[in-house]
This record gives structure tokens, C-alpha cells and sequence, in this order.
């Protein structure tokens, strides 16, 4: 293949400055985990698909993307957006993808993940419920600046694959949501085989798995904590 029509490039061949590698502190090393792609499961909890105005039967699962740019650290901001007055927060189990491939079988999926940490899924409500009014994509409500707050990456080699286990998000202390992951419709195997479906899943990849109920409006200086049972705790203030 000429170099005229690679994708690839070596740093020279550049005429600006590359971007940075986003990446996510693992727990117990020193080397990162390096973010390629965010996917997010929409409506995998029951009674959040209620609480959205939704049947939760068992359709096969949608998904939708946030650049890895989108990233904020454990105990980082995350700055008011602008353009809303309805900003909500998703608590998520995240799972992060070692290996790649595609159409993965469910009785081989788990030997794909690299790992999992605790992730908010922020939301501008009011402009993707604009956005579904008018058909449109949910970029501009879900895939803006800073709206991918994730944890340390928990290696599957220190704790397995949680199953079950408490989910919940506190705002100033105050618990907002709760639920379990034993409730999520489609679970991690089914979520991974699915997803590979539809896209040759990559090293680096994370699946943002999907929210219990609960889900609410922040204003600027709350203080989110989420927590995922047996993975760990994501400390975010809204600035």
C-alpha cells in the first residue's frame, strides 16, 4: 500500500502537532491503560428505561459514542457545560477491552476484557431531548466536552468479572441512584458479543455499560461520588 493511502503515519509525517494518547491509571502499576474508543449502552436497566419513558423488554441493545477526549480522572472537574440548564448524571460500570476482535462469541467474551473501573455518563438532558424530538443524533447531549468521568482501570487479574454487585452514586451525600448489576437487561458477555457485531472491537476500547434508575440534574460545585461493588469509587465535582 503507497503511504498516500495509509492511514498511518510515523511522527514526522505530520503537519501539526498530534494529538495526545488519552489514557487511565490501572490499579497496582505504573503503566496506563490507553482509551481508543468510548461506547455507551442505552437504557440496559429496566427501571431507568421507565423512568426515560420506555418499554425495558428485551430488544437487542443500542449503543452510542463519546470521543476519549471526553475522559476526567478520579477526583478531577467536570466543568458546567455550556448550551443547557439540564445537566444529568449516569452512573456505569465500565469495562475495558484488552483484546480485540469481531463477532466474539458470548461464551468468549470475557476473555477480551482487560478490566473494569467506575464511569458517569453526563448528560446536557434538555439538548438530547431536543435532538430525539427532532430525530436527530445525541452528539451534542452526550458526547461534549468532559462528559466521560472515569476511574482507575481494575485489572480482571485482581477481581475477576463482578456480575453483581452494588451500584450507586451519591450527590453531596445524598444517594441519587442505586441498583445492582445482576439487573442489567443485557449483561457484559451479551453487551461485547452484540457490540462486536456491529464493530471490530479494538485494544483500548471501553463499553460504558449502562445506568441504573435514578438519574438527575447536577449544579455547579455538587460532588459526585460513584461506586461500583468490588471495582471502586469515582470522586467528580461539577465546577
Amino acid at each position: 500500500m503507497s503511504s498516500s493511502s495509509s492511514a498511518s503515519a510515523t511522527p514526522s509525517q505530520f503537519v501539526i502537532p498530534a494529538p495526545a494518547i488519552i489514557s487511565l491509571p490501572v490499579q497496582g502499576s505504573k503503566a496506563r491503560f490507553p482509551v481508543n474508543r468510548i461506547y455507551c449502552v442505552g437504557r440496559n436497566y429496566a427501571e431507568h428505561a421507565r423512568e426515560m419513558g420506555h418499554d425495558p423488554d428485551r430488544e437487542p441493545p443500542f449503543f452510542f459514542m463519546k470521543p476519549a477526549t471526553t475522559i476526567v480522572t478520579d477526583g478531577g472537574a467536570f466543568p458546567y457545560p455550556s448550551l443547557s440548564t439540564d445537566v444529568h448524571h449516569e452512573i456505569e460500570m465500565v469495562v475495558a477491552i484488552g483484546t480485540g476482535g469481531s463477532n466474539i462469541p458470548v461464551e468468549k467474551a470475557l476473555t477480551h476484557v482487560y478490566g473494569y473501573a467506575v464511569g458517569l455518563d453526563m448528560t446536557r438532558r434538555d439538548l438530547q431531548a431536543g435532538a430525539k424530538k427532532a430525530g436527530r443524533p445525541w452528539d451534542t447531549g452526550k458526547a461534549f466536552d468532559f462528559s466521560a468521568p472515569c476511574g482507575e482501570i481494575v485489572p480482571v487479574s485482581v477481581i475477576g468479572h463482578p456480575a453483581s454487585g452494588r451500584v450507586s452514586l451519591k450527590v453531596n451525600g445524598e444517594f441519587r441512584q442505586q441498583g445492582d448489576l445482576a439487573d442489567l437487561i443485557w449483561n457484559v458477555p451479551e453487551t461485547i458479543a452484540y457490540l462486536s457485531t456491529l464493530f471490530a472491537l479494538q485494544p483500548g476500547d471501553l463499553i460504558y455499560s449502562g445506568t441504573p434508575a435514578g438519574v438527575g440534574p447536577v449544579v455547579k460545585n455538587d460532588v459526585m461520588l460513584a461506586f461500583v461493588e468490588g471495582v471502586g469509587e469515582l470522586h467528580v465535582q461539577v465546577t
